[in-house]
């Protein structure tokens, strides 16, 4: 029997936001069950500072009865992948962690702070500036004028609420005593025109892992948008690589 897949979505995201067009292909093979975090979709607000294991946990119950699962994280989402899989080591039989940190450096520190900042102001500002480090320069660069206006609309009119708290949650996360330990197996993709989260971040990530496989996207840090078909490509060759039962 294939195992299902859970999908973690990425701070400031939602399931339909970071998933939505790789889900038609992944769902051809795997049952596949997701969950907005709080204060996305339809998610309330968290009343308290989010922590990384209530997550974890919120996306395994997700799994609606499913005995074992792969996980497919997504930028803060593979943070909630990895504490996932060691919070529950007989339920997760492989990660995908897509555009991944194991702490934020200081440059990237940086650009989430700002995106912190901004969040407080003008939603047109905002969507200005995630629209300049969530997209990879050669794809917002193709964009004709009216692509990008409607991108930066979209963005201005989908902000989820509870984008605070998830942006600080990122900044405070440090999985690396953690990482060293992880047997489960995983793939870790990295997203050769990220401007959100360095590149060099998330392949530090992968050094940590032991055995980890190493796969990279030509894409900035929408890779739901720029590169879904190789990112579902990648997704499936790797699980399906494993054989049987995971």
């Amino acid at each position: 029997m294939i195992p299902a897949l859970l999908l973690a979505h990425g701070a400031g995201g939602t399931v339909r936001a970071n998933f939505s067009p790789l889900i038609p292909q992944l769902s051809r093979k795997r049952r596949v069950h997701a969950i907005d975090f709080p204060g996305s979709g339809t998610t309330p607000r968290a009343t308290a500072p989010l922590e990384l294991d209530d997550l974890a946990d919120q996306l395994v119950a997700a799994a609606d009865g499913e005995e074992r699962f792969a996980v497919v994280g997504f930028s803060m989402g593979c943070a909630v992948a990895v504490r996932a899989a060691s919070r529950h080591p007989e339920r997760v039989t492989a990660l995908v962690l897509t555009a991944g940190f194991a702490h934020i450096d200081d440059e990237t520190g940086a650009r989430l702070r700002e995106w912190r900042r901004l969040l407080a102001g003008d939603r047109t500002t905002l969507a200005r500036y995630l629209m300049s480090v969530a997209l990879g320069e050669p794809f917002h660069r193709r964009m004709t004028a009216e692509q990008a206006e409607g991108f930066l609309e979209l963005i201005a009119l989908t902000v989820p609420p509870g984008s605070p708290d998830q942006v600080d949650l990122v900044l405070r996360t440090d999985l690396r005593a953690e990482l060293p330990s992880l047997t489960v197996p995983t793939l870790v993709i990295g997203a050769k025109h990220d401007r959100l989260i360095s590149p060099g971040t998330t392949r530090a990530l992968a050094d940590l892992v032991p055995g980890s496989r190493w796969a990279e996207l030509d894409s900035g840090h929408a890779p739901a948008v720029e590169a879904p078909a190789e990112w579902a490509r990648l997704i499936e060759e790797f699980l399906d690589s494993l054989g049987p039962g995971r």
